[in-house]
């Protein structure tokens, strides 16, 4: 595998990983109340912004790298 193939595979690999990261942890914030803890509304709220904030960028993410650099190509 070359260098580049190498840092495609990354790219692709972290983008998932971003993507099941940010997925969990809206599960937690949305569907587990003891998830939330001592924190306030306002950090509860940040929470989920940052949550789906990396939801949307490791699908945009996703999206870019299968238009520039489909995985067979890698």
């Amino acid at each position: 595998m070359s260098y580049s193939q190498h840092a495609i595979s990354y790219l692709w690999q972290t983008a998932r990983a971003d993507k099941s990261k940010a997925r969990m942890s809206l599960s937690l914030l949305l569907e587990n109340g003891a998830g939330i803890g001592d924190h306030s509304t306002g950090d509860f709220h940040k929470n989920l912004d940052e949550a789906l904030d990396m939801l949307v960028d490791a699908e945009d993410r996703l999206e870019t790298l299968g238009k520039y650099f489909p995985e067979g190509d890698a």
